[in-house]
């Protein structure tokens, strides 16, 4: 049985919605620190509602913050309960967004992921497991889960664009290239941008061209 998520939601500035955005956050964060980013598309894309949910479960010893699955390197946590974790998180999120696109009445081809960091690593994995196809997933400062898995498993492939700094202190820049090339080999269209001198972050040109790239695929 799936987990419920609590959210955060901004509606859609011109009261109708054709398009929906699904923020999901990163290691440590919750729904709050992707949402704000609703204040910059939307002026741009007045017809998307956008929601972001809270991960699943708390960081252990950081009591404000949230995960999609444990991190062995941060925790200690074994391989097979990260695994076991990303398992029941892709549920979860599977379920939080067939019912979220529901309530906004949009269809799941207008609606689009964003995720930063575990959030990314997220969409990665779920956006291509999905029954329906979605218009976009863009992925920042993440990695591919599991890649040897991709190609048996996807079942739909969206358009993917990823985004990453080059000087990222915690998820390395060389993870965009290797995310990309499996992706590509597994059938998807791959999209890049760089953000140079950036670290573990959004650069203005990475928001930049996620706007540009959700403006292409969601409908107007």
């Amino acid at each position: 049985m799936a987990r419920t998520l609590k959210f955060g939601r901004r509606a859609a500035q011109s009261g109708q919605p054709k398009s929906l955005v699904l923020f999901l956050h990163g290691y440590g964060a919750d729904s709050r620190d992707l949402l704000s980013l609703a204040d910059q598309l939307a002026p741009h894309l007045p017809n998307t509602s956008f929601v972001a949910p809270d991960a699943p479960e708390r960081v252990p010893g950081a009591p404000s913050g949230y995960q999609w699955f444990s991190i062995p390197r941060f925790d200690g946590s074994s391989e097979a309960t990260m695994r076991a974790g990303l398992a029941k998180s892709t549920e979860d999120l599977t379920e939080f967004l067939v019912h979220r696109a529901a309530y906004e009445k949009v269809p799941l081809s207008a609606t689009a992921i964003l995720g930063f960091s575990q959030g990314a690593m997220m969409v990665l994995h779920v956006a291509p497991r999905l029954e329906t196809q979605i218009a976009a997933v863009i992925a920042i400062s993440g990695r591919l889960v599991e890649p040897d898995r991709l190609e048996a498993e996807a079942v739909s492939k969206p358009p993917i664009l990823l985004v990453h700094g080059t000087e990222d202190e915690v998820v390395p820049f060389a993870n965009m290239a290797f995310a990309g090339d499996a992706l590509t080999k597994a059938g998807f269209n791959v999209y890049a941008h760089v953000m140079e001198g950036t670290g573990h972050g959004i650069s203005p040109d990475g928001l930049q061209t996620a706007l540009g790239f959700l403006d292409n695929f969601l409908p107007k």
